[in-house]
This record gives C-alpha cells, structure tokens and sequence, in this order.
C-alpha cells in the first residue's frame, strides 16, 4: 500500500472533572487526510483545504507529529500529507489532536503498523504541543484508541481505555468564537483550594465507575467540573445559559469541550440527544453570533481508514 485516506475524528477533552486526562472520541465530526509514500525522503505537507494553516513541516501540527515517527522508524522513503480539514482550529474539539493523530495513524498503517496506539499518542504528543504549548493526550488518546480514555500518566505515556455505554450521545454546539487553547490555559489558577481538589478527583473516580456499569444516574452526578470550568466559561458567550437550558431538556451533563468555545451534553439516546441540539440551538439564535450543532454517538473504533 503506498496511500491511504483515513477519517481522523474529533474529540471531547476534560469531560467536565477530567481535565488533561479524560477524553472521548466523536464519531460524525472529523478530518479527512491522504498520506502517500515518495521515493524522496522526508514529510511534506502539499495540500491544505479547509483552514489556512502553515504548509512548513516544523509549524504544522500532523508534520511535526510525522517527523517524530519518520525520525525513529527512519524508512527508506518519504511521505507527503494531504490535510481536509473540517474540524475548525480553535473550536474545542481537537482539531490540532486530528491532525496530529491523523498523520501517525497513516504512516503507521503505511509502514505495516508497526507502532502500537501507545506508541503513536507518544509521536502525536509532539505535534500537539505546537497548538498548546504542552505535551497532552487527552484529546489524542482517543482519537487513537476510540470511545472513552483516560491518561494514567504521560512519563512514561500510559493510555487506559474505558467502556462506553451503549445508549450515550453527545450533542455538540461550537459557537463561532476562537478561543486558543493557550490563552485557555493562562487564565487557569495555578493553586486549587483542597476542597475543590477533593470534589474534583471524587467526581473523576465517580464517572470511570458510571462507564463501567453503566450507572446514567452516578455519569450525571459526576459531570461537575469545580476547578476548570469557573474561569473557562467566562471565555464562552451564554455558557451558563446553555448548560441550564441542555438540563432542562433531558441531558446527564455538560461542560466544555476541551478549551472551548465548544459546550458538550452528554445524554442517555439519540432522541434526547437532539432534544439538547433543539435547546442549544434557541439559545444561540437569539445571538448574532453563527453557530454549529451536531448529534454524535461515541466512536468507539477512533480512526477510520476510508480507502
């Protein structure tokens, strides 16, 4: 094989109380990208549709990414990237992570596989970090492995993949704002008072043990975020009015996506699901701000090769 077109999903990072750690991966939002094998050396970008992004292969996320698996594989051949982005930069639902993911899944595929998912959020971690300034994984990790993760440790990388119950949606709206991870991640307090510590790590404990038996009523009580979402919501226009409101229609919980602008809502079934969509939608239409909303089930397959 010396092509390939993968679909590389977007993602919902944090999950309210899991921030840096937890992630889950959307199933009808994502990139597509074709890699192909050359005879010259190298990664090359040669094709961006959709978003205007450097074509320079140590500013772009999916060939910063590339490069660290080519310089560790060192085959004897290069590889060129084409990049058709769907997801927009800055939308909170890990566009950097897709491209970076994205890029590593196909040259693995390429070469035989011979990396394992670990080992490619290892590589993707280095591309990432050109969009926020930091080696993380939860949006990556899932990207790669597929429904629910959680990010044990990054040193050394260790990846846990958790169960997805079989009726949870997510209802996504990504109101037209661009809100940089960076800038996301400088308005955080760097000390948590203990109380708010001991809130948070109860409700990430309490929410792996939701997915695990599929307990809808402890996932609802577990979607809480005391440490993160104070100061990130102020960054998203009528954020408090859209979590009420996405309650009020059925939903378990919602929180930020990733670093926003994005809002999530986690809910038992499709039709609830799009119930939340119908309550996110009013709130928004009543602003001048444009807007996209999107149903998705949990994908727990991650990357998608197309052809």
């Amino acid at each position: 094989m010396n092509e390939i077109k993968i679909f590389s999903p977007a993602t919902v990072a944090n999950v309210s109380c899991g921030f840096d750690v937890l992630g889950f991966c959307l199933d009808t939002i994502g990139d597509e990208m074709v890699i192909r094998k050359t005879t010259e050396k190298g990664i090359k970008i040669t094709k961006i549709v959709g978003a205007d992004l450097p074509f320079e292969a140590h500013k772009n996320v999916a060939s910063v990414s590339a490069l660290a698996l080519y310089n560790h594989a060192n085959p004897d051949c290069g590889f060129e990237i084409e990049i058709y982005k769907n997801i927009k930069p800055g939308s909170g639902i890990g566009s950097s992570s897709a491209s970076a993911a994205g890029s590593v899944f196909a040259i693995n595929e390429l070469l035989g596989r011979p990396y394992n998912q670990t080992q490619l959020t290892n590589f993707a971690m280095k591309g990432e970090a050109v969009a926020s300034g930091c080696e993380h994984a939860d949006n990556i990790a899932p990207a790669l492995f597929g429904g629910f993760t959680l990010v044990k440790s990054t040193t050394p990388l260790q990846v846990l993949q958790l169960p997805t119950p079989e009726d949870l949606f997510v209802t996504i709206i990504h109101p037209q704002i661009e809100v940089k991870t960076s800038e996301a991640r400088a308005i955080l307090p760097k000390q948590i008072p203990l109380q708010n510590a001991i809130t948070q790590w109860s409700n990430v404990g309490s929410l792996v043990h939701a997915l695990h038996t599929n307990d809808y009523q402890l996932l609802s009580q577990a979607l809480v975020d005391v440490v993160v979402e104070p100061y990130r919501s102020q960054l998203i226009p009528h954020f408090d009015s859209v979590k009420t409101e996405v309650i009020k229609a059925g939903a378990l919980g919602a929180g930020i996506s990733g670093s926003g602008p994005s809002i999530f809502a986690l809910s038992k079934s499709k039709k609830t699901a799009e119930d939340v969509a119908k309550a996110m939608t009013t709130i928004y239409a009543k602003t001048a701000i444009n807007f996209n909303t999107y149903v998705s089930k949990i994908n727990t397959q991650g990357m998608k090769i197309l052809s």
